[in-house]
C-alpha cells in the first residue's frame, strides 16, 4: 500500500487546523452543520447531476482501490518475462503453460496465454493494447467525476454565504449577533474552498496517476510478451524492458 494521499491529507488538515489555533481560533467554529451539509451533500449531488448513475457509483467504488493501491513493480514484471523468454527459447512457448497458474498479474497472465493459445503477434499486440485503452479511458472518467467536484465546491460554497449574509441582512436589528453571523456566513466558503483544494482535486490526481503507473507497467508487459512469443534472446528481451522503465533514485540504484 503506498500511504501517500493519506499522509498528504493528514499533514494538510493538520496545517489547517493547527494554524486556526496559533490564530487564537476554535476549530469547532468551523464545525456548522448547515455549511457542513450544503458544501459536501451539494457538491456530490451537482457531481452526480453531471455524470451517470454508474459512472458515480463506479468512482466512488474505485476510490479505496486507488487509496490502497501501491506502485507497481515494472522490476519485477520484467524479471518474470526474462524467465518466461529463457525458458521460451529453451524448451518452446507451448512450456509456459504451467507458467499462467503462477503469474499473479491478470494482465500478463491473460497476455501469456493467448500468445500460448497461438494468437497472432500483431492481432495480440491489438487486443492487449485495447485493454489498455479501455483502461485508461474508465480511469480518466473516475479521475474527471473527482475534479469536477473539485471545480463545484467552491461556488457551492459561495451560495452558502450568500444565503447565510441573506440572513444576516434580515437581521440588523440585532447588531450585538452581528459579527458572529457574518463570522458564520463564510464557513460555507471556506468548506467549499477547502474541500476542493484538499480533497477532491488530490483525489483526482491520485486516480489519474496510479491509472499512470499501472498502464506503463502494462505496455512493459505487452513489449515482453511479443518478444516472448517470437522466441527472443533473454538478454536482449531484459535490456529492450530495461530501458522502458524509468531510471531508478540515484541512492536506490547505488543501493542496489
Amino acid at each position: 500500500m503506498d500511504p501517500a494521499t493519506l499522509i498528504g491529507l493528514a499533514i494538510a488538515f493538520a496545517a489547517i487546523f493547527g494554524a486556526m489555533f496559533l490564530e487564537g481560533g476554535d476549530p469547532l467554529s468551523i464545525m456548522i452543520p448547515g455549511p457542513l451539509l450544503l458544501v459536501w451533500v451539494g457538491t456530490i449531488g451537482v457531481g452526480i447531476a453531471g455524470h451517470t448513475i454508474k459512472d458515480v457509483i463506479s468512482s466512488f467504488k474505485a476510490l479505496p482501490g486507488a487509496l490502497r493501491s501501491k506502485r507497481p513493480d515494472a522490476s519485477a514484471t520484467v524479471e518474470t518475462v526474462v524467465g518466461l523468454a529463457d525458458r521460451a527459447r529453451r524448451e518452446g512457448l507451448l512450456a509456459l503453460e504451467d507458467a499462467t497458474r503462477t503469474i499473479d498479474d491478470p494482465f500478463l497472465r491473460g497476455g501469456l496465454q493467448a500468445a500460448i493459445d497461438g494468437t497472432d503477434p500483431e492481432d495480440l499486440r491489438t487486443i492487449l493494447e485495447d485493454k489498455i485503452s479501455t483502461k485508461r479511458t474508465i480511469d480518466r472518467m473516475h479521475a474527471k467525476y473527482f475534479a469536477d467536484m473539485g471545480g463545484y465546491a467552491p461556488t457551492i460554497g459561495i451560495i452558502g454565504t450568500v444565503i447565510s449574509l441573506v440572513h444576516v441582512l434580515e437581521n440588523l436589528s440585532e447588531p450585538a449577533e452581528l459579527g458572529h453571523s457574518i463570522a458564520g456566513a463564510f464557513v460555507a466558503t471556506l468548506w467549499g474552498i477547502l474541500s476542493a483544494n484538499v480533497v477532491w482535486l488530490p483525489l483526482s490526481a491520485r486516480i489519474r496517476r496510479i491509472s499512470d503507473l499501472e498502464c506503463a507497467a502494462m505496455e512493459v508487459s505487452i513489449e515482453g510478451l511479443v518478444a516472448v512469443q517470437a522466441g527472443a534472446n533473454p538478454r536482449l528481451v531484459g535490456e529492450r524492458l530495461r530501458s522502458l522503465l524509468p531510471p531508478e533514485p540515484e541512492g536506490k540504484a547505488k543501493a542496489a
